[in-house]
Parts: C-alpha cells; structure tokens; sequence
C-alpha cells in the first residue's frame, strides 16, 4: 500500500468537526475555497452539532469522520477549526476500518492529534495545513501551498530563520501543534517521534509553559533518537525572546532550526506530514524526498 495519497480537481473533500464549534459564516467562505480550487465540498449535517464549546458530543464527531473514511465517494477529509476536543475521539475512531480506506486528511492546531495519530495507526501520509474556516482567509501564498501539499509532494521550501544548530537531518516529518502533541504525553497515544525530523508550532503560550510541555515530553523520552527539529510559528507567544535559548536546551547538539512559516501566523505553509525529508539547517531548507 502506498503512502501518500494526493488529492485532484474534482475530488470530493468531506468535511469533520473533530474539535471545537465553529462559525458559520468562515465555515462557508472555507468551502468556497474548496470549490474554487476545483474540488466538490461535503459537508455532513453532523458537524453542526453542539456540544458545550465542542462541535458535538465525542461519539458524533468520532462518528462523522469513520463515515467520512469509509465513503468510497470521499477522497480526502478536512478539519473544519482547531480548539480543543479532536483527542477526546481518538478511542472512537475505526482504526481498522480507516487503514483499509486510505485518504488524505488535512488541518493544524487541534487536529493535530487526529493526523499524529492516523499517521502512526495507518502509515498514511497526511497534510499538515490550514482547516476550513482558517482557510477562508488565507493569504494567496498559503492557498497556494495548500493547493500544491493536497495534490503533490511540496517544493523544497527555503526558511528565512535562525539556525540554532547547524547540520543536516533526515527522516520522516513529524509533530505539529506543541500545546496538543504534550497533552498526549502519557496516553495510548503518546506519539512515536524515533528516527523523525520534528516540527513544532503553537499559539498564545508563553515561554515558560513552552519550556514546561518541552521538558515533560523530554522526560518522557518523547525525543529519543530524533535526527532533526524545525520549529514554525510562535504567534502571539510572551517572551518570545527566550525561546532559542530554551529550544537550545532541550535539543542540545541536534540540527535545529527556527523560522519556518507553518502554524498560526498570516503566513501557514502546508507540509506534507509521514513521509521522509531532508532537513539542511545551515542551508535553511526543508525538502521532500522522493516517494519510492
């Protein structure tokens, strides 16, 4: 079975809910998008649930998307918001029945804890990328990579960052949100990050609380026998100043690179998550290898 399965114009792309409630309106001008791009939009009435600050209560989000996976008519799944909620339905989901119908699944921020998990349950490929409602007002350069991550491997991408460490790694891509993947420290589905090229990124946390997820996952041996670690956005972050220092300890003496335009900020590349990459931290790029 192969690894990375690419989206094309008229495709239908089902839309979840696996995380908080969302507004309507983004939620629209999200799927407009979608079409825009040429791809046919479904949207379940499911997602519309509400469940306090969540979109549903967790067996019908979990519900939407083993519906989603098992649609034959279905070729790829998007995350409507981020928030919170989306490793509450993680001991929902069908993982048997996901791994025999492949898609390729696409969001940030929360959802990170639904691609982590499908990539390590599956080994399947998934997009780390802008959900529906943040797509609705993306920037054209991060519709552009988003289209091109959804329908082939991204470009080698140049970082205008600080190297922290200098050498080159390589391994499969790995992370995404920092506040979520520490949250998932200590459960069933603590993420297996040995032998992969990390990627970090988080909104609204200061330094400390950065350090804090930082030295738990340390300590739970999260990264052992990592090759490399490029870190995205940090918007709206207090003491922004300390964080190299902090990242510096934490991954001392491992290629280390900061700056990559990928998370909450205006700017949000896609990165085409699970498959193997080529990190050059004196070079400052990114790239994707080719798919045997």
């Amino acid at each position: 079975m192969k690894r990375f399965y690419p989206l094309k114009k008229g495709d239908t792309i089902g839309v979840a809910a696996p995380s908080a409630r969302f507004d309507d309106k983004k939620l629209n001008k999200g799927i407009d998008c979608l079409k825009n791009l040429g791809f046919k939009v479904h949207v379940p009435r499911a997602i519309f649930e509400k469940e306090r600050y969540l979109a549903g209560d967790d067996s019908c989000r979990a519900a939407v998307v083993n519906e989603l996976f098992a649609d034959p008519g279905i070729k790829g799944i998007i995350a409507a918001r981020g928030g919170f909620g989306a490793m509450r339905i993680l001991d929902y989901l069908d993982w048997k029945m996901i791994r025999k119908n492949p898609k390729l699944v696409i969001g940030f921020s929360d959802a990170t804890a639904l691609l982590t998990t499908m990539i390590q349950q599956t080994q399947f490929a998934a997009v780390h990328g802008p959900n529906l409602v943040s797509l609705a007002k993306g920037e054209s350069r991060t519709i552009s990579s988003f289209y091109q991550a959804i329908t082939e491997l991204p470009g080698d991408i140049l970082i205008k960052g600080l190297c922290l460490e200098p050498g080159q790694a390589e391994g499969k891509l790995v992370g995404g949100n920092m506040a979520t993947l520490s949250h998932l420290t200590g459960t069933p589905f603590q993420p297996d990050f040995t032998g992969g090229v990390l990627f970090f990124e988080d909104v609204g946390e200061p330094a400390y609380k950065i350090d804090r997820m930082l030295s738990q996952m340390k300590m739970a041996g999260m990264f052992l026998g990592i090759q490399g670690v490029v870190t995205g956005s940090f918007e709206n972050c207090e003491n922004q100043e300390y964080i190299p220092r902090i990242l510096k300890e934490i991954f001392d003496g491992i290629p280390l690179l900061m700056g990559l335009a990928a998370g909450h900020g205006d700017l949000n590349l896609s990165l085409t998550m699970g498959l193997d990459v080529v990190l050059d931290t004196s070079g400052r790029q990114l790239k994707w290898k080719a798919i045997q």
